[in-house]
């Protein structure tokens, strides 16, 4: 199996701090450059799981990127440069303190929510009679707080803008760009025989400007189905073929892990963790529509440390 790269510890010139995420580690360089290493690690339920998976980071890095570089005429966005296929260096914003949740369906910890009798997520009437999979007639959108450590947790516009989290004009904004992206996300999942389900948005603001932050349209912040099939799965009630982290959460469930105190996370056995990494590769293939290229089969610390560096260098 290829090795997966789990941590990273670098020292940059101008380097003023550093920050090791779920499954990121970003670096602050003279408090304007962000950073940012995609790692193999992979998170459910907002806990770090033991093992990594071969090739997630740099699946990961490269679908963000691709999707940046196609939506700059939605909304600005952070991203300077991709040096290395594990990095991403971009500009240092101040983020938003929330996630902006867009879902075209009725699905996952909505479905879980609407199932056990709530007819409101973040403020949001729910209609009744849907059942699981549902597309909605427009894309709604349920913002979460962003948590450092523990569970986001759903909150209402109308709560974000009454505590101050964001303001209201800057709110309109980014809830704007969220739905935007989301058409052009689903404009292009359609052309790859896929569904854009749900995905999440990160905001942030330097010098007056709001950014598009962190990654966009990977299976980490989305979930997709299959396009064919979906009608007649939907209407008989089976399970849709989906390619997100859903599958990674649900085998989680099946053995009795939810993040819950107490719980304990089943073992990832070599199948599970090569099962994982194929469903990666799978989604980049299908999203992109290009074949995946594993560039570097055990990922080299000096070799991304050297690419930062040069690029540092020059800028």
């Amino acid at each position: 199996m290829n090795k997966a790269l789990t941590r990273t510890d670098f020292k940059f010139p101008g380097q003023t701090g550093v920050y090791h995420g779920k499954v990121r580690d970003v670096y602050r360089i003279n408090n304007n450059i962000l950073v940012m290493v995609a790692t193999d690690r992979i998170s459910a339920f907002d806990v770090v799981l033991p093992e990594g998976i071969p090739c997630k980071g740099q699946i990961l890095n490269q679908i963000a990127s691709k999707f940046l570089d196609s939506t700059t005429d939605i909304c600005p966005n952070w991203k300077l440069s991709t040096p290395d296929p594990m990095v991403t260096i971009g500009v240092q914003c101040k983020s938003f303190p929330v996630e902006m949740i867009v879902r075209g369906y009725l699905c996952g910890s909505a479905w879980r929510s609407y199932k056990s009798g709530a007819r409101t997520i973040c403020g949001v009437p729910i209609p009744e009679g849907m059942t699981e999979n549902q597309r909605f007639p427009v894309p709604i959108v349920t913002p979460t707080t962003k948590a450092d450590q523990g569970h986001d947790e759903d909150i209402s516009k109308e709560e974000i803008i009454s505590r101050g989290l964001v303001s209201a004009d800057d709110y309109a904004l980014i809830e704007k760009y969220a739905v935007d992206l989301f058409v052009r996300g689903s404009e292009i999942a359609s052309q790859r025989g896929l569904i854009l389900v749900d995905t999440k948005y990160e905001f942030g603001s330097k010098d007056g400007i709001i950014y598009l932050i962190d990654e966009i349209h990977t299976p980490d912040s989305s979930r997709y189905f299959y396009s064919e099939g979906y009608e007649e799965r939907f209407r008989s009630g089976q399970p849709q073929r989906q390619l997100s982290k859903e599958f990674v959460r649900e085998w989680l469930m099946a053995n009795g892990f939810q993040g819950q105190a107490g719980q304990t996370i089943p073992e990832m056995t070599p199948a599970i963790v090569t099962g994982i990494s194929e469903r990666y590769i799978e989604l980049y293939e299908r999203i992109t529509g290009e074949k995946f290229e594993h560039i570097d089969p055990s990922p080299s610390l000096d070799k991304i440390e050297t690419s930062i560096n040069q690029w540092l260098k020059k800028h």
